[in-house]
């Protein structure tokens, strides 16, 4: 089974070389590892070059954003499933991979997803907030449940029957995919009891108070368009991120 994993970069060096380390430090040898760099100009491009073995494809050219660079990626994979490893993110163990295509192999499902820890943005061994996912069930989208979205893969046939992320969202079209995917779609998941991924925290939903607005107004259009009560999604989605605070093991 043949896994493509995402990169989306610009102006990562920072923290590209976490990402690339513990791609290639990967058990299952069975990755197409694409990367889609937005034309960066600082050393971006020469970190790839020389901290990775394993890159199948890069592209590397201007674009319109994240979710304009994982479309290209998406379009690109040969893959029989497709998952994102964020530019600012690691996978959280060497066998990452293998326990997600052990999931799939398994359950016989259209996706497979895990759990997510929050780290540190300087020092990624200190978690800040656990993301525990919890089994699948579709009544949960009711109320605001979703699988962290790094951790989401999914049979590269459903992207070509259910499209991919739409660009009118500018910081939210990973929750309206989800949507149209698990609500609209009816795709079927299955949860691998694992950290997955580890995630650097200040990410762009919640960096200042005008992406936390715009964000929460995306959320409202992503539940109208698939049809679900707003308010209490909305609600429920916010909440349930508290024991995320408490709860870190």
């Amino acid at each position: 089974m043949k896994v493509s994993v995402i990169t989306a970069t610009y102006n990562s060096a920072r923290t590209i070389q976490d990402t690339l380390r513990s791609l290639e430090q990967q058990t299952y040898h069975d990755i197409e590892y694409i990367i889609v760099d937005g034309a960066s100009t600082d050393d971006t491009l020469a970190i790839i070059g020389n901290e990775s073995s394993r890159v199948s494809k890069l592209i590397s050219e201007p674009d319109r954003g994240i979710y304009d660079a994982l479309n290209k990626g998406i379009l690109a994979a040969t893959g029989d499933i497709v998952g994102f490893l964020h530019s600012d993110d690691a996978f959280a163990s060497v066998d990452s991979v293998q326990q997600i295509v052990n999931t799939f192999v398994q359950d016989e499902k259209d996706a497979v997803y895990g759990d997510l820890q929050y780290v540190s943005a300087d020092d990624t061994s200190k978690v800040i907030r656990l993301w525990k996912s919890g089994d699948y069930s579709r009544n949960k989208l009711k109320s605001g449940w979703m699988p962290p979205h790094p951790t989401f893969y999914m049979k590269r046939e459903c992207y070509e029957k259910l499209g991919v992320f739409d660009l009118s969202y500018k910081i939210a079209s990973d929750y309206d995919s989800l949507l149209r995917y698990l609500w609209g779609g009816h795709v079927t998941m299955s949860y691998c009891e694992h950290v997955l991924i580890k995630m650097r925290v200040g990410g762009a939903s919640n960096r200042s108070l005008k992406n936390i607005w715009l964000k929460s107004c995306e959320d409202s259009r992503a539940l109208k368009n698939s049809g679900l009560a707003v308010i209490p999604a909305l609600f429920w989605k916010n909440f349930s991120k508290i024991p995320q605070f408490i709860f870190k093991s």
